[in-house]
């Protein structure tokens, strides 16, 4: 994937492309996003894009550092993960350790995905090196939750929200959220609301996209006064989006898509 092919985040990517281009790369990034997401993919596809040698900022998909990185065997590219729950002390120090070799090509480059699993000890280790980072380092941090990691590591990154870059576009899923909260503002029959999500309860990612996107319409409600936002009370707006939030913890916690999602429609449409 190149981040050209990324949809549902085009402001994103664009940002960060012309960053690339005109040498303004950072030395550490957070990409926050929901479990269901593919927040790995996005940052290879940054780190082909970053190192490409043909197309700078997008990533050719032909050259040797973007095929290397496709193929899971770029030298310089260092993976790092949780150990059961949690990313622990040891696993920071060794990546500390590789970071201190010099690169075969222009830089190292770290993807630390569940980062926000990292024990209290592995962030304050790593906040060494997001402090003195080598030259040319670039430490990029995948995360569910970024609530989970100290001030002082959110500090020292830039951080990007990522939306869902799925099969159906970003706009897509806004819509069908928008229809979704039409029928439960109508008070539409259940049937109706279960036949509105039959699709997105088969897919995890349309699944967290779904709620995703229904959490968005209802906070732009609140933004954005409109004539359909008159019809709600902001109470409601807010028990809304609260509903949605308990829901992704639901199925966090291992309960049924299905389920929760068919719950989560009678409890806002009554």
């Amino acid at each position: 994937m190149s981040f050209g092919q990324i949809q549902g985040n085009e402001k994103l990517v664009n940002r960060l492309s012309e960053a690339i281009k005109k040498g303004n790369v950072s030395h550490a990034y957070i990409f926050e996003g929901e479990a269901v997401l593919d927040k790995k993919a996005f940052a290879e596809a940054f780190v082909k894009a970053v190192l490409c040698e043909e197309e700078p900022g997008i990533g050719c998909g032909r050259c040797a550092s973007c095929r290397k990185i496709e193929h899971g065997n770029y030298e310089d590219l260092i993976y790092v993960q949780a150990d059961g729950s949690s990313i622990k002390d040891e696993a920071i120090e060794k990546l500390q350790e590789r970071l201190k070799t010099k690169p075969y090509g222009p830089r190292n480059i770290a993807v630390i995905s569940d980062a926000d699993t990292m024990t209290l000890r592995a962030q304050n280790r790593l906040l060494k090196t997001l402090e003195e980072p080598a030259e040319g380092t670039i430490l990029i941090l995948l995360s569910e939750n970024i609530e989970n990691l100290t001030q002082t590591i959110l500090s020292r990154c830039v951080k990007f929200r990522l939306n869902y870059f799925g099969q159906e576009s970003y706009e897509g899923m806004m819509e069908t959220a928008r229809a979704v909260a039409d029928l439960l503002l109508e008070g539409q029959p259940f049937y109706k609301r279960k036949e509105a999500i039959s699709e997105i309860m088969k897919d995890a990612g349309k699944t967290g996209a779904f709620l995703d996107a229904l959490e968005r319409v209802y906070r732009d409600l609140l933004i954005e006064p409109s004539e359909k936002g008159r019809l709600y009370k902001k109470s409601q707006i807010y028990k809304n989006v609260s509903m949605i939030e308990q829901t992704r913890r639901q199925i966090q916690r291992g309960v049924a898509k299905s389920y929760a999602l068919k719950d989560l429609m009678i409890k806002i449409g009554g």
